[in-house]
């Protein structure tokens, strides 16, 4: 798989902004943002399940549609996934245990 893939799916998701929300499940997402918080919840907790379950199936499968519905918040907050990348790669250096501490 390309390591683009994730960007090009943001452009995708990014170009549906002025879509009809009749007609675009993302459109729809992005004019309903207490739709879009509830979604990402939804799809977080069934996660959480399948993961606790040993459910590896679930797991592909609920984890795909988290990253699909953080991609439509990005694109509905303007944040770029080169602004994810670039946090994440500012982290690589610092242990999690550092890095939750730098934020208090």
């Amino acid at each position: 798989m390309k390591d683009t893939f994730l960007e090009e799916l943001f452009n995708k998701l990014n170009s549906k902004l002025n879509d009809n929300s009749s007609v675009s499940y993302t459109a729809k997402l992005l004019k309903e943002p207490e739709l879009l918080a509830k979604k990402i919840g939804e799809e977080t907790t069934e996660l959480i399940i399948d993961f606790l379950k040993k459910n590896k199936e679930g797991v592909v499968h609920e984890s795909a549609d988290l990253i699909y519905h953080l991609l439509v918040l990005w694109v509905s907050t303007k944040v770029n996934p080169e602004d994810i990348w670039n946090e994440l790669s500012s982290r690589k250096t610092k242990s999690g245990f550092e890095e939750k501490k730098s934020r208090t």
